[in-house]
């Protein structure tokens, strides 16, 4: 049987893979009375007096809301809300097995940009964050934009910036196998979409390079035509040679390779055209270039998002640690520096003395990351209010 034939069977045994469970006993008159009526009704009142009593007295200080109108749905496209529910399960069983937060899954059948921010919004006082997960680009970028506006409690979408920040991880990394220098690494980035130029600001941010965005037509460069918003914004802080060119050009002295764009797009060849080579091909299930043929064209260090392989980049690693900090630390928001500290703390977990081309980045099922990445979210975000 194939993985999916095998993943369906599983789906079909189990009906679903999460549950609700009860914190608390009913078994006798009184257990009844304290879990409900009459006694439900005096947190009710302490909530009604103190609006910040909720984080406390409901769950809704460790609960997440993984939220998507399915128009985004991983390698599938737009397959709508409900086939999109497996997908979201998956995500709250993440986040409870690796960060043991309880999540649940909303799949919002609306692909109006108005309704769906206001949806979220309007059930967001039930959650202590909200998980944004398969929304198409450019709509994700003015969802999470506004609802982090109207929400007193994170908003993060994680195909951007959870992706962003486990590259930033790994990457912090392959520089020091490679002894590249932050600051001089030219990056070419394939994709130019959510995830694609949210890693690219996230590594403009911290400091690694000139970072080079690619599209079908190649590099994007300030004074484009017919650029998305997102893209003419990243224009103007990147390509800062104002190269112009199809990728394999573009590729020629470039130090990293970052793909989250399409299988097979790049060559063996084109990778012996880049400087002593870091080749992330992320493609899912089938990367731009597989591991094989990047090392034949001299990659040094190669990372994919296949567990199948050495170096998986894969956002399990960040998700439930970055919501758990957030969450600890009562914070209304996942800033840039809470980001930073999140790729730094996934970095450090792989010892000085064991970082090699094949591995440097944690296992995805390495239970020691959530918390870890969720102590320096917490850290950083007390300092903020401090």
């Amino acid at each position: 049987m194939s993985v999916y034939d095998k993943s369906l069977k599983m789906h079909e045994k189990l009906n679903g893979k999460i549950e609700v469970v009860s914190r608390c006993p009913i078994k006798t008159r009184e257990d009844l009375s304290l879990a409900y009526t009459p006694g439900v009704a005096e947190p009710c009142r302490e909530i009604e007096k103190d609006y910040r009593k909720s984080w406390d007295l409901t769950r809704r200080g460790k609960l997440i809301a993984v939220v998507t109108d399915g128009s985004a749905v991983l390698g599938l496209g737009n397959i709508g809300p409900a086939a999109a529910m497996p997908v979201m399960e998956g995500k709250c069983a993440l986040f409870k097995e690796f960060g043991n937060v309880d999540a649940f899954p909303i799949c919002v059948d609306t692909q109006d940009t108005e309704q769906l921010i206001n949806t979220i919004y309007l059930i967001s006082k039930n959650f202590g964050g909200i998980n944004l997960e398969d929304i198409a680009a450019p709509r994700c970028f003015e969802v999470e934009k506004r609802l982090k506006q109207l929400c007193d409690i994170p908003v993060f979408h994680d195909d951007q910036h959870g992706t962003a920040i486990v590259v930033a991880a790994a990457l912090i990394n392959a520089f020091k196998v490679t002894k590249k220098k932050m600051g001089k690494a030219k990056i070419v980035i394939n994709g130019a979409g959510a995830a694609g130029i949210a890693i690219g600001n996230l590594l403009l941010d911290m400091g690694f390079g000139n970072v080079v965005m690619c599209d079908l037509h190649g590099a994007i460069c300030e004074g484009d035509s017919g650029l998305t918003s997102g893209q003419e914004k990243i224009s103007l802080r990147s390509n800062v040679n104002h190269e112009h060119g199809p990728l394999a050009d573009i590729l020629r002295g470039a130090d990293v390779f970052i793909g989250v764009s399409r299988p097979n797009l790049v060559t063996a060849e084109m990778v012996s055209t880049m400087h002593e080579p870091i080749v992330f091909a992320m493609a899912n299930p089938t990367p731009e270039i597989m591991p094989d043929e990047a090392k034949k064209g001299g990659a040094v260090v190669i990372g994919t998002g296949r567990s199948d392989f050495p170096n998986q980049i894969n956002n399990v690693l960040v998700f439930p640690g970055i919501f758990k900090g957030a969450l600890k630390a009562r914070a209304k928001d996942i800033t840039e520096s809470m980001k930073h500290c999140a790729a730094k703390a996934i970095a450090g977990l792989v010892p000085e003395n064991e970082l090699s081309a094949e591995y440097i980045i944690p296992s995805a099922l390495d239970k020691t990351v959530a918390d870890a990445v969720a102590d320096a979210v917490m850290r950083e975000a007390n300092r903020n209010n401090s």
